[in-house]
C-alpha cells in the first residue's frame, strides 16, 4: 500500500475510534446515517460513492475526497470514469477545485498503482 493511502487511512481509523468511543449518541447515528446511506438501493454503491466524490471535490473536503476515492477504486471505477468525474467537479464547482483535483489525481495514483 502506498505510504500516502496508509497514513491517511491509519489516520481516518485511529481518530475514528476515538470518536465513537465517546459514546455520543447523535456522533454514531450520523456515522450509521453515512454508512447506509452508501448502500445500494435505488441508485448502486458505485454511483453513490461517484455522486459523494463530486459532491466532495465541490465542498473541497480534502479528506472526503480521499475517503470517496478510495472506495471508488474498491468498486471498480476505472481512471477513463475518474477524470470525468473530476471534469464534473471542476464544471460545478468552479476553478478553486482545481487544487483539490490535482491532490485527488496524486492519490488516486497512489491507489491504482499500487
Amino acid at each position: 500500500m502506498s505510504p500516502l493511502v496508509a497514513e491517511f487511512n491509519n489516520y481516518r481509523e485511529r481518530m475514528n475510534e476515538v470518536i465513537l468511543s465517546k459514546n455520543n449518541l447523535v456522533m454514531k447515528r450520523l456515522w450509521n446515517l453515512d454508512t447506509n446511506t452508501y448502500e445500494a438501493g435505488a441508485l448502486d454503491k458505485k454511483t453513490k460513492e461517484m455522486l459523494g466524490l463530486v459532491a466532495s471535490m465541490v465542498l473541497r473536503c480534502d479528506d472526503c475526497i480521499k475517503y470517496h476515492l478510495g472506495k471508488s477504486h474498491e468498486l471498480g471505477v476505472n481512471t477513463e470514469e475518474m477524470y470525468e468525474l473530476f471534469a464534473v467537479a471542476n464544471i460545478v464547482g468552479g476553478t478553486i477545485v482545481v487544487p483539490h483535483t490535482r491532490r485527488a489525481a496524486e492519490y488516486w495514483e497512489a491507489l491504482v498503482n499500487n
